[in-house]
């Protein structure tokens, strides 16, 4: 049994608002506290995660990016700073943290996630929340988490749009079945092309704040044991229309 980790004074006056939801209260928030959750990038959607979790109490916050802070990141990426233009984007974003509250503790790992080195990161935190813009890191991450029994919290976003659910395909959903895997969802990558990048769609800045935010709400839940996450439900986002939509998904 994990040993409640007390609250000091200062943190009971930081988290006062979550303390007074029955849902979460001084247990809630102590799970919080215990935590510890692996961020894959410190971009567009990485940045509202780490802000927000962060500004949560979640007490260990891991960082996975090997990438430095350029000019055209600024304009959705808000955990950097114009003063942080040529540095690696983990010390950027830790030190953005860190001044949003310095009771958490950052782990930064300088490196590009693979499937030869996943399944060790993933297995040293209790969840993982997925910000990155490729394929092959999302299959990577998926796969390991699966194989560590870890849940994930996977967004994606082009342009205007975008999209969150959350993974465990090592339980039993509610109907005695068990859960979709992320390759249940997207059996295959699509071809190469196919799928154009950030820099050559575009993005509205703004688009990445709303899902890792959202991504950050499904981590929050996940810690804490409240409401009902995204699992088997892909949560779709369509910017221009103000409109969200859920669709149901199974394992194959």
């Amino acid at each position: 049994m994990t040993t409640a980790l007390p609250l000091s004074d200062e943190e009971l006056e930081r988290y006062a608002r979550h303390i007074v939801l029955p849902e979460v209260g001084g247990p809630g928030q102590q799970k919080l506290k215990r935590a510890r959750v692996l961020v894959i990038g410190a971009g567009g959607l990485g940045a509202p995660v780490l802000e927000y979790l962060a500004a949560a109490g979640v007490g260990t916050l891991g960082i996975v990016d090997d990438d430095t802070v350029s000019l055209s990141n600024l304009q959705r990426q808000v955990i950097h700073g114009t003063e942080s233009l040529g540095r690696p984007k983990g010390e950027s974003a830790r030190e953005t943290i860190l001044r949003i509250n310095p009771h958490i503790t950052v782990e930064l790992h300088a490196l590009r996630l693979t499937a030869d080195n996943a399944p060790a990161l993933v297995a040293g935190y209790d969840l993982t929340v997925d910000g990155s813009d490729n394929f092959d890191t999302r299959y990577a991450v998926a796969d390991a988490c699966e194989e560590e029994k870890k849940p994930l919290v996977h967004a994606a976003v082009g342009r205007f749009d975008g999209s969150v659910t959350v993974l465990k395909p090592f339980e039993m959903g509610t109907d005695g079945k068990q859960n979709p895997s992320y390759r249940d969802l997207f059996p295959e990558p699509p071809p190469a092309g196919v799928v154009p990048s950030c820099a050559e769609a575009g993005i509205l800045g703004a688009l990445t704040g709303v899902m890792g935010t959202l991504q950050a709400m499904e981590a929050i839940k996940l810690i804490t044991g409240i409401g009902e996450p995204l699992v088997g439900r892909l949560l779709l986002y369509d910017a221009l229309a103000a409109r969200f939509e859920t669709i149901r998904y199974k394992r194959r």
